[in-house]
């Protein structure tokens, strides 16, 4: 098993159908799914149960014993310990992958690095569309570029070399890193309960306090991110960059509330 990709989910069940027709189409089909539900939708264990029929990759399922607020790290945490691959890539539950994301990164991650891919944002005509037509044919570069999206140069696909870009940090949707350096920090920070910084932010700084490099994925591994409307105030990630604060002032580089509880 070259990749364990695993899928941060909350309800939406018509974006996960569009993501796992993404997964369906790779060129690269030595990966596992693993969906990180956090909540107890009783639906999606009957669509997983429908997927696993109609496709080929592995799919495993973590979920809550209740919806009970935001736990996100936690579930990312026990995602990881469930799988089996020695490289991670972590996407959000409304992000599409192009055909070669799964390639991309099974070519790219080993240890010493952390691996960033960017993305395109979906305007809300293309994704209503889409979602409409229960489809992802639409997301060619010809249909992206006249479309209502933002950040469209994200989706031209280039494996060659590393365009020029600025680094803008990790995104939690989109990036990948080997196992063992998430074992090395014991994962996520569960500390954080709101959206924001302790899913990216905080990830990087520790990573980064390790040593190792940030290594750009932009354009070679892409995501289509679907419109939705913004889930989190600016309040609830100012906290969170308190918390943040705080944090590197103790300078716990292995978080004490991960996947391990120190």
């Amino acid at each position: 098993m070259k990749i364990s990709l695993i899928i941060s989910f909350y309800k939406n069940l018509d974006n996960l159908d569009l993501i796992f027709k993404g997964l369906s189409k790779q060129t690269e089909k030595d990966f596992e799914v693993i969906v990180a539900e956090d909540d107890c939708f009783p639906e999606t264990i009957e669509f997983l149960k429908m997927k696993r029929t109609e496709y080929q990759f592995p799919i495993e399922h973590i979920s809550q014993e209740k919806d009970d607020g935001f736990r996100k790290n936690q579930m990312l945490n026990k995602a990881i310990l469930l799988s089996h691959a020695d490289s991670l890539v972590f996407i959000d539950g409304d992000c599409i992958p192009h055909k070669h994301f799964v390639r991309a990164y099974s070519k790219a991650i080993k240890k010493g690095g952390i691996f960033f891919g960017k993305r395109v944002n979906l305007g809300p005509e293309i994704s209503k569309k889409i979602i409409e037509k229960k489809s992802i044919e639409d997301l060619t570069l010809f249909e992206v570029f006249k479309s209502d999206s933002d950040k469209k140069k994200e989706g031209i696909y280039f494996p060659f070399f590393s365009l020029k870009f600025k680094n803008t940090g990790l995104l939690g949707c989109n990036w990948g890193v080997s196992k063992q350096h998430m074992f090395d920090i014991n994962g996520y920070d569960e500390d954080y309960i709101s959206a924001g910084v302790g899913e990216d932010v905080d990830i990087e700084w520790r990573l980064r306090s390790m040593g190792l490099k940030m290594i750009s994925m932009k354009n070679k591994a892409i995501v289509y991110h679907i419109y939705h409307a913004r889930g989190y105030s600016d309040l609830s990630v100012q906290a969170n960059y308190q918390i943040l604060e705080e944090k590197k002032k103790i300078g716990n580089i292995r978080c004490l509330n991960g996947i391990v509880k120190l």
